[in-house]
Parts: structure tokens; C-alpha cells; sequence
């Protein structure tokens, strides 16, 4: 770090004393907005599965759904490029109006989702506005975290600053819970089939409302004293890009905190509320409301405990806390999600330890299958047709090499099936008639043998362990609590006042945009490639090592320091 810790403010008393009402004011004003906007954000998640079907239905299901979850990443995409816009005028201009800004343009981008015709409707244009749509979210979003995060912080007494932080930390977690409730809220009303025809709009049309109540709080609220303070007395970032990237030391600081902080943070953090629930649904086929539900009950659980680590850092440090996450992650995940198919489906468990499927082929048959633009034409050989389809029916399988030119097969237990060559037509959008025939013949004989191995289709409701797989996504939660709960109060201590929106919203929108919004999308992308349900562990598990070992040589506790020293 370029400065320590002044010794006064370490010798400060760590004794929290309780919230004074106009504090109280403060954090739920500053809190309130960041969660309506993080519920705008991720209700696209919350809705993947509908989305892909309505907006890119003209791709095969298993390319539709990971263009869904690309979709859905291109809001993180952008998240740093709104990071240097945001960043810049909170420098600038104050943190107050800059994050009144954010919430108009995300309520209303998220307000418009609601009214966009379907692929069937228009075609191509529909997946292109709802991109252009998420990539508008993205760039607020990218101003909005900061500015919120800076705002609390500057307000915090310095000895309970990972306390007043904290709450700040719950809103995304909030927003998510916000997000599924209303969805299962409305599934249950409207059921399944009008829910999947159009009640999936209603939840976005609800963000005007959440808008207006948002704004009107905003409007409310009094500037930061820290940025007043520099106003004054004329201290205020002419430049705070350059001066927070195009310095050494400051660059330096915001690489620590993007490789030694938040890339292995934001791995943690969608592993354990995004990729748990894509993972109940798309490869354990379990039932949306249900798996919903559960990641509903285990973020209200695990939600206090964002604001318990988060005081907890004001007495022990933040860097030991969000270590501690980070390890425990990196030796916990295989353990936790092998558990979460023992527990949801048991039949699946079952299958996969006696009766193991081998796709027996000439590697040089075998194309990338991790694509999201590809269509079920794309893939002719026999090898790759028959993977797509073992991915698509959650069955998880092995490959074996054979010599060039050796003719592919699969084998499910004792049966043996080969897959067929297919041709497209004339202009490659589809398998000619032989071709649909003989795929459609070979997909029937694989899941007879699916079904013969034990190999369900959907997982049982009644053979359903709720509470084991409630205990282990509290688990997962509590991680995302521990790597999360003290990162507002650290990536604030790091950086000087003038340049502190910019300078801390970009690695941070770096780690949660591009290593943890692209996490879903990676991760099945290697699932779908490598045919293992686990493969795509590997993605979290190592950003978090890598992480982990930078923070503990290079990353210096931040605990006690004076925000506004530089002022």
C-alpha cells in the first residue's frame, strides 16, 4: 500500500456503538437503490431458461441456453467501461447525482425488456435489442456500486466502516432475492404456461415502479462530506482516470485489488447464487420453482452474515476474512456440488457411479461443443452428435480415443449404439430428410438405453433431499458472505478521496463483470465441451487460488486507515 495505517486510528476502540437515526437514514437511502437496481440486473438470470426460448429460439437448446447466459454476461461485459464513465463524473461532479443517473438508466432499460417482441415475432432483431438492452444495464451498473459503496464509507465512522458497509454489500443479494420472489411469486399465480407465454414480462414492467420510489429517495439525500470537504477547498480530480491509471502507484494499488481481491471474490460469488441454481436446473433437472425456492431460502439465511463479517473485519482486518472465503472455496466446491447431485437427484448420482457412458471416437471427429452460436446443422460428424445429445439429456460421459478413421460409438452400461453421419440441405440451416430421420432414430436408442441405466429424465421430486440441499447452498452463501461482506470497506481504504469512485469501481467491475459475470457462461461452455457435470468447477476454483495467493503475499491489510488523510 502506498501509505500505513496512522497509528491513532488503529488504537481506536473496535467497539461498534449502535446506529444513530440519521444513520440508519443514510444506509437504507444508499441501500435501497442498489438493490432495486441489482434486481433489475439480475432478473435476466433469474428468467434464463424463458429468455432463451423466447429470444433465441431459432438456435438448438443447448446453443440457445448459452447464448442466453452470454446475453446475460454482456451486461457484465460492460460493467468497467460504465465504471470509467460513472467513476469519472462521481470524481468530478459528486457522488449523489452521478448514482441518480445510474438508477433512471437501468429501471428504464430493464422497464423496455418487458415490451421487446420475441424471436418469433422479428427475428434476429429481437436478440439484438435485448443485448443492446443489457449492455445499457451493464454500463449503469458499472457507475452504480461505487458510488454507493463511497458514499456509505465516507459517511462511517472509521473504526465500524465494514459494518456501514456491509448493508451496502447485502443489496445484491437482496435484489437477487427480490428478483426470484416476484418470478415464483408470479408462477405460482399465473402458472407455468402463462408464466412462459408472457407473465415472464411482468416482473421487468415492475421496475418503473421500483424507479420511481428509487429516485425519490435519492433526491433526498445530502452529498458526501469527504467530496464536499475537496470541493471546498478546490482539491476535486480534474482528470481521475489518468490520475488513477496512469500512475504507478495508483495503477498498482487498483491491480492488487482487481488480482489479489475481487477476481477471486466475484468467481465466489456467482458460483454460489448463479451457477448453484443454473446448475439444480439445467444439470440436475430439477424442477425451476423448486430449485428457486431453495436458492430463495438460503440467501435469506446467509444474507445477516454479509453484515456480521462485514463488522467482524472492523475487529480482526478484512484481508483475513475474504482469504479465509477464498480457501475454503477453492477446497470446498467439488465436495459441495458432487453432494447437491446426491441430494437432488439420486438417480443421476446412482447412473453416473454404475453405469458409465464412453463416447468411443476419433478425437478429430470431436468439435468444440461450448459455443453459443452453434446450431444443431453445425454438427455432422457422429461423434459430436452424439455428445450434443448426452449433453442435452444431462448425461454425463467420458471419451475415449480411438485411431483416425475408426468409427464412433456409444456405450451406456452393457448397450452399444452408433451414432449416425448427417448432410445438411443446400443452404446448411438444417439436416436433410435421410440425415433428420437417422438422428431422430439415434437419439430414441439413446435414451432408451438412458433409461435402461437409470438415467432419469427429470429429477424425482420425491426422492428429493431439501434439506441437504439447503444446507449446502447455505454453505455456498456463507462463502460469498465471507469473501463479500468486508470488500466495500477494503476497496474504499485502498484508494485516496479524489480519485477514490473511479479508482475502486473499475477493478471491481473488472472481477464482477468480466471473471464473475462470465463465470455461467464459461462454466457450462467446458461442461458442454468436456461431457462432466464438474469440469467447469475448474474455472472458480482456480481464479480463487490464483487470487488467493496474490492477496496473501502482496495484498496489505487496510483496517484502521484515515479515508479522508489525503483531503
Amino acid at each position: 500500500m502506498s501509505s500505513s495505517p496512522k497509528p491513532d486510528a488503529l488504537a481506536s476502540p473496535p467497539v461498534r456503538r449502535p446506529m444513530r437515526r440519521e444513520d440508519r437514514q443514510l444506509v437504507f437511502a444508499s441501500s435501497l437503490g442498489t438493490v432495486f437496481e441489482w434486481y433489475d440486473f439480475y432478473l435476466y438470470g433469474a428468467l434464463a431458461p424463458i429468455i432463451a426460448a423466447q429470444f433465441f429460439s431459432g438456435l438448438d437448446p443447448t446453443a440457445a441456453f448459452l447464448f442466453a447466459l452470454l446475453a446475460f454476461a454482456a451486461g457484465f461485459i460492460v460493467r468497467p467501461f460504465g465504471a470509467l464513465l460513472f467513476g469519472r463524473l462521481g470524481d468530478m461532479v459528486g457522488r449523489k447525482y452521478t448514482f441518480l443517473v445510474t438508477i433512471l438508466i437501468m429501471g428504464l432499460a430493464t422497464c423496455v425488456v418487458g415490451v421487446l417482441p420475441s424471436y418469433e415475432a422479428v427475428g434476429m432483431a429481437a436478440p439484438v435489442m435485448l443485448i443492446g438492452l443489457r449492455i445499457m444495464q451493464g454500463l449503469a451498473m458499472g457507475g452504480e456500486y461505487g458510488g454507493a459503496a463511497t458514499y456509505v464509507a465516507e459517511f462511517a465512522p472509521h473504526n465500524q466502516r465494514g459494518y456501514y458497509t456491509a448493508w451496502i454489500q447485502t443489496t445484491a443479494t437482496l435484489g437477487l432475492v427480490l428478483a426470484l420472489a416476484v418470478v415464483l411469486g408470479l408462477r405460482f399465480l399465473l402458472g407455468e404456461e402463462a408464466f412462459a407465454e408472457w407473465g415472464w414480462r411482468i416482473p421487468f414492467l415492475l421496475s418503473i415502479v421500483l424507479l420511481a420510489v428509487s429516485v425519490w429517495v435519492r433526491l433526498s439525500m445530502n452529498e458526501s462530506p469527504a467530496f464536499l470537504r475537496l470541493r471546498e477547498r478546490g482539491r476535486t480530480s480534474k482528470a481521475p482516470i489518468s490520475e488513477s491509471f496512469g500512475r504507478w502507484p495508483n495503477l498498482r494499488l487498483v491491480l492488487l485489488a482487481l488480482f489479489g481481491v475481487v477476481a477471486g471474490q466475484a468467481v465466489v460469488w456467482y458460483t454460489g447464487q448463479f451457477y448453484a441454481m443454473f446448475f439444480l436446473i439445467s444439470v440436475l433437472r430439477v424442477d425451476p420453482s423448486t430449485a428457486q425456492w431453495l436458492i430463495v431460502v438460503a440467501l435469506v439465511i446467509g444474507t445477516p452474515f454479509f453484515v456480521f463479517f462485514g463488522a467482524l473485519s472492523d475487529r480482526i482486518g478484512r484481508k483475513p476474512i475474504i482469504m479465509a472465503g477464498l480457501a475454503l472455496a477453492v477446497v470446498g466446491y467439488f465436495p459441495m456440488f458432487h453432494g447437491l447431485t446426491e441430494a437432488a437427484n439420486p438417480a443421476l448420482a446412482r447412473a453416473q457411479a454404475t453405469q458409465r457412458i464412453v463416447v468411443v471416437a476419433d478425437p478429430a471427429t470431436c468439435s468444440f461443443q461450448g459455443s453459443p452460436i452453434a446450431r444443431e446443422a453445425d454438427f455432422t460428424s457422429p461423434c459430436d452428435i452424439a455428445r450434443r445429445f448426452l449433453s442435452e439429456q444431462s448425461a454425463g460421459h467420458d471419451r475415449q480415443a480411438l485411431p483416425p478413421g475408426s468409427a464412433t460409438v456409444v456405450r451406456i452400461g452393457s448397450a452399444e449404439i452408433t451414432p449416425p453421419q448427417a448432410r445438411t440441405t443446400a443452404d446448411g440451416h438444417a439436416f436433410d430428410d435421410a440425415s433428420a430421420r437417422a438422428v431422430a432414430e439415434f437419439r430414441q436408442r439413446v435414451r432408451a438405453a438412458l433409461d435402461a441405466a437409470g438415467y432419469p429424465q427429470r429429477a424425482d421430486p420425491a426422492q428429493i433431499d431439501h434439506v441437504r440441499i439447503l444446507l449446502i447452498l447455505t454453505g455456498l452463501v456463507l462463502l460469498v458472505t465471507m469473501v463479500y461482506g468486508p470488500l466495500a470497506a477494503l476497496l474504499v481504504e485502498m484508494f485516496p478521496t479524489r480519485i477514490r469512485y473511479t479508482s475502486m469501481s473499475l477493478p471491481y467491475h473488472i472481477g464482477n463483470g468480466w471473471f464473475g459475470g462470465l463465470m455461467p457462461s464459461i462454466a457450462f461452455a467446458i461442461v458442454a465441451h468436456t461431457g462432466n457435470f464438474y469440469q467447469g468447477l475448474w474455472y472458480p476454483v482456480g481464479v480463487a487460488a490464483v487470487t488467493l495467493l496474490i492477496g496473501l503475499l502482496l495484498v496489505r491489510e487496510t483496517r484502521g486507515r484515515d479515508i479522508c488523510a489525503d483531503d
